[in-house]
């Protein structure tokens, strides 16, 4: 049976205690708007902002620059940078490059980004991680969960299961990013998906 992650999600934060501390691995300011948004009553949140996936430094740099902006301007969390370590995700990817979009190279991204934020989590003493990876249609939501509960455990660190979209999380993040003018990319960052 397919598991309901926003509705495990929803039923996680009525136990949660107001101020704990959310480690969230944001790929960009859209995606991580309507996340926050729905967060930030529970969580004390800092975004992690690591993307070894895209390509292109200035893109890299024009997102972060987004991300920092959307938090300054509405202080729902504060901010933790990473580099921009390209030569990881390349790695990774290698013998992939012919893998079809959101095939097993799109996995192995996934589980790039979440073990660091798992790793970053349990060194910097966060009660929980999550991703706002999980608000795209684009991206498997089970797949993430499924990553997400597996470094959790690795790392001794509490996943928090979602599903961004549901609810209309994706519809959110449109409006929130009209609202502040947010930079909103066609392509998750790496030169595949630009393809």
């Amino acid at each position: 049976m397919k598991r309901n992650y926003d509705k495990e999600m929803t039923v996680q934060l009525e136990c949660i205690e107001r101020g704990t501390r959310l480690l969230l691995h944001s790929c960009c300011a859209p995606c991580s708007s309507a996340c926050l948004e729905r967060l930030k009553d529970v969580f004390q949140i800092t975004v992690l902002y690591y993307n070894p996936n895209i390509d292109e430094d200035e893109e890299y740099e024009k997102r972060k620059a987004e991300q920092i902006r959307f938090l300054k301007e509405t202080g729902w969390a504060d901010f933790l940078d990473c580099d921009h370590d390209k030569e990881a995700f390349e790695a990774l990817v290698k013998g992939y490059e012919a893998e079809p979009e959101r095939g097993k190279r799109c996995y192995l991204c996934y589980e790039l980004r979440l073990n660091k934020t798992a790793q970053t989590a349990k060194e910097k003493g966060f009660a929980y991680f999550a991703t706002t990876l999980t608000l795209s249609p684009y991206k498997n939501a089970e797949w993430l969960n499924e990553i997400g509960e597996k470094v959790g455990g690795r790392y001794e660190v509490n996943y928090l299961c979602t599903d961004f979209k549901k609810q209309g999380g994706y519809h959110r993040s449109i409006e929130l990013s009209k609202d502040y003018g947010l930079y909103r990319q066609d392509f998750c960052g790496c030169k595949f998906s630009k393809k």
